[in-house]
């Protein structure tokens, strides 16, 4: 075969997923009516939950805390301690897989597992709290602890559902013998960057700013100071709020989209995440690529043999787009030294998914922005105190072409109508550091 670049954006086109199909700004104005619909408690594809928790001016020098991180394929958990001059540092850390990533758990073991990592760090003296980073929909309480909606990115513990996580921990250590008297303050993984953001180098001192999440999973959690459904009102005191945009209903889904989510554990829900996130970008591609074969656009002797494919992990999609020739590779190993158009078009349609990634979360990153600026605050308008953006997930910093893809669409999406000032970037162990934060803030 040869390589027809005009050939395979036709058939991106066909199949509802080029991104030249996506109207950003379309993106935007959705979102942010999603948006609102879901503060005033209307029926709508985002949750907005609020955290009740609010950024720290500043952090109490000196207090050990125990900080857990629950989310994508990993569980971790630290001590954590905050210098006066605000370094921070980290002992103990103790990481195994995240229950139920390796198959079905039920409740009870799910926290045991969890409860069994944190004992040996509460043997290291006095803790003046546990922050629990929660990467899953989580319904917030005022007394700080979290009620699990469902689980996301593949975890296989359905009786962990609608039970409240910090109670769930506390009740496991009790088992094991270990009464935890303080507060365990349970967060979301966007919430815990957000405050990782602000209390690092470079932090926002309007106290606005973003946290956002690409990495097993997407979402965007922000500063907000009206929340209509639970009577709050606050500009001068803002509290965080989670937005679940992977729950996002996206119109620029095409046909591959809607077949690909009928094959995930939890069609018809988080269908955006599934566009753009480290979870899906592999898997969903692989459908793209066998729907090439099966159209006649990718030919190659070993095309049964991706046919045949469970499954393609998004970590070895993307080793592939670096390293096209890596015999190693569960996809590159599949094509001879000769086929290299062949390679060439699965790289191209690839990117084609990349890049409406990039459009996807731009445009949803900037409707955040818009309904901070039109609620009254100064976001990203304020060029003495730009609006911070903070960066969490490995989808971001690593997956080819994204994030330059993400960056470039956001710059234009702010730029287009009044400039506005902002800086994003990432932030080192931004859940578990942001979770000791949240565990200081009782």
């Amino acid at each position: 075969m040869r390589f027809d670049p005009k050939a395979v954006s036709d058939f991106a086109r066909q199949h509802e997923f080029h991104y030249d199909l996506c109207d950003p700004f379309v993106l935007i104005e959705d979102f942010k009516a999603e948006m609102d619909r879901g503060l005033n408690g209307k029926a709508s594809s985002l949750a907005m939950i609020p955290s009740y928790l609010k950024p720290l001016a500043k952090l109490p020098p000196e207090r050990p805390v125990i900080a857990l991180d629950a989310g994508g394929t990993n569980f971790r958990v630290s001590r954590v301690r905050f210098a006066e001059t605000g370094a921070v540092s980290a002992e103990g850390t103790r990481k195994i897989p995240m229950p139920g990533t390796r198959g079905r758990v039920g409740g009870v073991e799910f926290f045991d597992e969890i409860a069994s990592t944190v004992i040996p760090l509460l043997d290291g003296g006095p803790v003046a709290g546990m922050g629990f980073c929660f990467s899953y929909p989580t319904e917030f309480t005022e007394d700080a602890d979290g009620r699990l909606l469902q689980f996301s990115k593949e975890v296989d513990a359905p009786e962990v559902e609608g039970q409240f996580v910090g109670k769930g921990l506390r009740d496991a250590l009790k088992r094991r013998g270990v009464e935890f008297p303080g507060r365990i303050v349970v967060l979301n993984d966007t919430t815990a960057t957000l405050l990782s953001g602000l209390a690092g180098p470079g932090r926002a001192e309007s106290g606005r700013a973003l946290g956002f999440i690409l990495g097993t999973g997407i979402n965007i959690a922000y500063t907000e100071t009206a929340i209509p459904k639970i009577g709050f009102l606050s500009a001068e005191n803002p509290q965080v709020l989670v937005t679940e945009s992977g729950n996002f209903s996206c119109r620029y889904r095409g046909s591959l989209d809607l077949r690909f989510d009928m094959t995930t554990k939890n069609p018809g829900t988080y269908t955006f995440e599934k566009t753009s996130s480290g979870a899906y970008l592999g898997p969903l591609s692989l459908m793209v690529f066998k729907q090439a074969v099966s159209d006649g656009l990718l030919r190659f002797r070993r095309a049964p043999e991706l046919e045949g494919l469970a499954r393609l992990e998004t970590r070895d999609l993307n080793a592939f787009m670096l390293r096209p020739h890596d015999r190693e590779n569960p996809l590159g190993k599949l094509f001879d030294d000769d086929e290299g158009d062949a390679v060439r078009t699965v790289i191209y349609l690839a990117w084609i998914i990349t890049e409406r990634a990039g459009i996807f979360t731009a445009s949803t990153l900037a409707a955040t922005v818009e309904h901070m600026a039109d609620s009254g605050s100064l976001a990203g308008y304020d060029p003495v105190s730009p609006l911070r953006i903070a960066v969490e997930g490995t989808t971001y910093t690593a997956y080819q072409g994204l994030r330059r893809s993400l960056e470039s669409h956001l710059h234009r999406l702010l730029t287009v109508k009044l400039p506005r000032s902002y800086t994003i970037g990432t932030v080192e162990q931004a859940s578990l550091f942001g979770a000791a934060v949240a565990a200081l803030s009782g």
